[in-house]
């Protein structure tokens, strides 16, 4: 048995031995590879970009299954939904007895308003209820069947107008940077030539690089072997990705068959590398970087939001120790709080009833005053009748007649 001492970083001394015979712990790959077929594999993806860009058919391209029915064209009508709808599709598709779940996120009415200032907020509350959703079940006593719905990787397409990101473009982007692995791609990229693409790639990486937007960048790994470095390479220099989508199939020289789009100078081949750069993005996206962009997710996107979440509701931590607030005065905070909001209200509910008997007493004194003062006239008015009456009583009694404009107002005639 061989040994070999050294001293790693944090000064611990690391013995290596050579066995001598087999042991078998060389199998547990073999072990997790059982185990994670038996399970299967489940990946949430979300599609975002404008109407026409051609996302249906690329999710369809991308896993080679009818996962978007094809659309019918539908007349606008007043009823058009007038914000950013959440649609959620989930398949479960098969390869070489691998399953996986697969959930795509859609977006329909992203950028299709006059007004898009707000269009990003509904799909970043989506992703943080998700985040909230997890973070919920990892507070349950019972933890043994939790659902991963968090959203692992984001396609955002890019309209191919070969000049810069539009203010929406960044808006997005910069909003959601930090809650999703971002993944640009140019749509359409058969409407630009090759010199076109390349400049407008260029321009893309420079406005975010000059917003500090984080694009999703491959991880690298200590023991990664150099055709896999290599590999990794060629994928994140090709981003972001000029894509072209098609699940129709045409016949080229040889009788090969191919998908593409088809046009009268020749067809684009979407699996040929030198037509787009569909391959690595398929390459990316499940081949190669499913498991770091779950993982990414996982570790650094919902951590971080994690952490905000629990700071938020009271919850500190240190560099040794986990401190958690008192929950008797966490309680007592809460009990003092919710004594001040009900006399707040108590205080406003009096206000307003006194405000109200004001009014009413108000009324009632108006309509007092104007009751007494009719009294009084109509008292004033009787009392002058009477007098006019006993006026002409006396004068009766006196044998004095009335005068004709009296006789004449009043109605009465006497007989001389």
């Amino acid at each position: 048995m061989e040994s070999n001492s050294g001293a790693s970083m944090t000064g611990i001394t690391v013995v290596r031995k050579k066995l001598q015979g087999y042991v078998g712990f060389a199998n547990l790959p073999n072990q997790v590879h059982r185990k994670s077929v038996k399970e299967g594999f489940q990946f949430t993806c979300m599609v975002v970009g404008e109407s026409g860009l051609g996302k249906s058919t690329l999710v369809n391209t991308l896993f080679n299954a009818q996962l978007y029915p094809p659309k019918e064209s539908s007349e606008l009508t007043h009823e058009s939904p007038q914000t950013v709808e959440i649609q959620s599709i989930t398949a479960d598709i098969e390869e070489n007895g691998v399953k996986l779940r697969l959930t795509v996120v859609d977006t329909p009415g992203f950028g299709d308003f006059v007004n898009n200032e707000q269009s990003w907020k509904p799909i970043l509350d989506d992703i943080e209820l998700r985040f909230d959703a997890y973070l919920e079940q990892e507070n349950r006593v019972n933890r043994r069947r939790m659902v991963d719905n968090r959203i692992h990787a984001c396609l955002y397409f890019i309209m191919p107008t070969g000049h810069a990101l539009k203010p929406l473009d960044i808006e997005f982007m910069r909003r959601l940077h930090t809650r999703v692995n971002l993944i640009p791609v140019i749509a359409k990229a058969d409407t630009l030539t090759e010199e076109e693409v390349a400049a407008f790639k260029q321009r893309i990486l420079a406005d975010i690089n000059y917003h500090k937007i984080q694009i999703y960048q491959a991880p690298t790994y200590e023991y990664d072997d150099q055709e896999t470095i290599e590999e990794n390479r060629e994928i994140m220099a090709k981003i972001p990705f000029a894509i072209v989508g098609s699940d129709r199939e045409f016949e080229v020289e040889g009788g090969l068959r191919v998908r593409g789009r088809k046009y009268p100078w020749g067809i684009i081949q979407v699996d040929n590398e030198d037509h787009c750069d569909f391959v690595k993005l398929r390459q990316m996206l499940i081949r190669t970087h499913m498991e770091e962009l779950k993982e990414h997710t996982n570790d650094v996107l919902y951590e971080n939001y994690r952490t905000e979440k629990l700071l938020a509701m009271g919850i500190q931590q240190d560099p040794s120790v986990f401190k958690e607030v008192n929950p008797m005065q966490k309680m007592e905070e809460e009990r003092i709080a919710h004594e001040q909001k009900l006399a707040r209200m108590e205080a406003e509910m009096r206000a307003i009833f006194q405000a109200k008997v004001n009014e009413k007493e108000t009324k009632l004194r108006q309509s007092e005053e104007e009751l007494y003062a009719r009294h009084k006239e109509m008292k004033e008015a009787l009392e002058k009748q009477r007098i006019d009456l006993e006026e002409k009583k006396r004068r009766l009694e006196s044998g004095r007649p009335m005068t004709p404009e009296k006789i004449k107002k009043k109605g009465f005639s006497f007989n001389k």
